[in-house]
């Protein structure tokens, strides 16, 4: 398998608890900062005096490469909603985009890009980085590979990202799920996040002005069941839909991702299970959920008791299979790709290892599907003494 080596502001007026999180997120991303600072200079150096040796620049930040037994491909999908027009935009119709990734036989090929100039020049501007530093990260799924299977053998996950963030920043969960033989489809959810689409048009992040949750949530939910449409009708958006077993979905997700997941499990019954990466339920549906769902925390905010009530009301509406874990020594973003690439850069903020962060969450993740969608239980959604950073909640 081929693998790598290996805008607008943050908005002033969030509740308290995105403040948070905001915050801890630009601690994490300092990191990201100091190496780009370095690899800068580097290059600076190297322009100004042509005629001298200089040292070689700082190694390029990288996704880890997944541990399954496949290789992966990925592609992108660009999808129109003709039947409901843009919450932040009436004028147009809502449009997304979708990044792809599944198993392949293909390990030749270029791997694909983290994310584009244009949307990493928006992402950075928010989290004070430089933008290529973002766009510059390798990843380990060879574009536009075929794939493996075309049988609908293929049980599928659905993501979708934190408020601000790009799809990009859950990559290394998408590629180990796509190496464990799933398919991975991760929602660019428009004007909620830098996005480019094919026609080289980049979007910014318009609800960052000013977050109304009781809008967002909803319409994400509608997002998330419009790509099941897309990717599971009888005219599929996308030519290799066929690999898709209609029948075994999880939606999951990262922060108000999360929650928009558990939101979209009420509204539509064809995803089987959900999961929820440190996300406050914001617009929480209120009646019970009878199927299974996953609350997986860090820091102070999600634990049992945390400063977040939120996920003692969404505990107490879970009907089905559930658990509520917390990570220790991780914070908000320490279950996305900022984990590891913050190690990477030297200067984590979490107590716990950035690398170390990243097996747990693909554990946690790869654990709850392979348990919910192929009937395999994993023993890391128990205590047990090989993950000892979890605590289980069942208050």
């Amino acid at each position: 398998m081929v693998r790598a080596r290996t805008g607008p502001a943050p908005p002033t007026d969030w509740n308290s608890t995105l403040r948070r999180h905001a915050k801890r997120l630009l601690l994490g991303a300092t990191a990201l900062a100091v190496t780009a600072g370095a690899t800068g200079a580097a290059i600076s150096t190297a322009q100004a005096e042509t005629t001298e040796p200089t040292e070689t620049a700082a190694a390029p930040l990288f996704i880890p490469a997944p541990g399954g037994e496949f290789a992966t491909g990925t592609t992108q999908l660009h999808l129109v909603d003709e039947d409901r027009t843009d919450v932040w935009v009436p004028e147009g119709d809502r449009e997304l985009m979708v990044t792809m990734w599944y198993p392949t036989a293909e390990t030749e090929g270029a791997t694909a890009p983290y994310m584009t100039p244009e949307e990493g020049a928006l992402f950075g501007a928010q989290l004070q980085l430089p933008g290529e530093l973002l766009a510059s990260i390798e990843t380990n799924s060879v574009s536009g590979a075929e794939p493996l299977a075309d049988d609908g053998s293929l049980p599928l996950v659905v993501l979708s990202p934190g408020f601000s963030f790009p799809r990009a920043t859950l990559t290394g969960m998408a590629e180990e799920l796509a190496s464990q033989g799933y398919a991975v489809a991760a929602v660019g959810h428009n004007y909620e996040a830098p996005i480019t689409f094919p026609d080289g048009r980049t979007t910014e992040c318009l609800a960052c002005q000013d977050l109304d949750d009781k809008t967002l949530v909803p319409n994400r939910a509608e997002d998330l069941s419009f790509v099941l449409d897309e990717l599971t009708g009888d005219d599929a958006a996308w030519e290799d839909a066929g690999i898709i077993d209609a029948e075994r979905i999880v939606v999951g997700g990262h922060s108000i991702g999360g929650a928009s997941s558990h939101r979209a499990m009420h509204a539509d019954d064809r995803f089987d299970a959900g999961f929820n990466l440190d996300g406050t339920f914001f617009a929480l549906d209120p009646h019970k959920l009878d199927r299974p769902f996953m609350m997986v925390g860090g820091g102070d905010d999600h634990g049992a008791p945390g400063q977040d009530d939120t996920w003692d009301k969404a505990w107490k509406k879970l009907d089905d299979w559930k658990r509520w874990i917390t990570v220790s020594g991780t914070t908000h973003s320490s279950m996305t790709d900022f984990g590891p690439l913050g190690e990477q850069a030297g200067m984590n903020q979490d107590d716990l290892d950035g690398n170390r962060s990243n097996e747990i969450a693909r554990a946690l993740v790869t654990g709850f599907v392979d348990t919910h969608l192929r009937d395999e239980p994993a023993a890391v959604l128990d205590p047990n003494a090989d993950w000892p950073e979890l605590v289980f909640h069942n208050p």
